[in-house]
C-alpha cells in the first residue's frame, strides 16, 4: 500500500474526525471508501454520458434498433420452443 499525504479544509478536516469517531471507523478507512464512491459515481457518469451520445448517433442507434429485432426475434422463438415442450 503507498502513503499519500494531502491538505484538507480545517472543517473538512473535523467533520471527518466527528464522523470518523461516530462511525467507530479509522480516518484513512474513511477517505478511502468515500474515495471509492466517488470514483465509481465518476465512472457512472461517463457511461451516462456516453449513452446520451451514442443515442444521437445514427449508425449506433441502427445497430441497437438490428440487436433489439434479433433478440425480439430469438424470444419468440424461445417461447414458441416452451409452448411444444409443455
Amino acid at each position: 500500500m503507498t502513503t499519500f499525504t494531502s491538505s484538507l479544509p480545517d472543517q473538512l478536516l473535523k467533520d471527518l474526525d466527528k464522523t470518523s469517531k461516530e462511525l467507530k471507523m479509522p480516518k484513512n478507512k474513511l477517505i478511502e471508501k468515500a474515495l471509492e464512491l466517488f470514483l465509481d459515481e465518476i465512472q457512472k457518469a461517463k457511461y451516462a454520458k456516453s449513452y446520451k451520445r451514442a443515442a444521437k448517433d445514427k449508425d449506433i442507434m441502427a445497430m441497437a434498433e438490428e440487436g433489439m429485432a434479433d433478440y425480439y426475434k430469438m424470444l419468440i422463438e424461445f417461447d414458441e420452443q416452451g409452448e411444444v415442450q409443455n
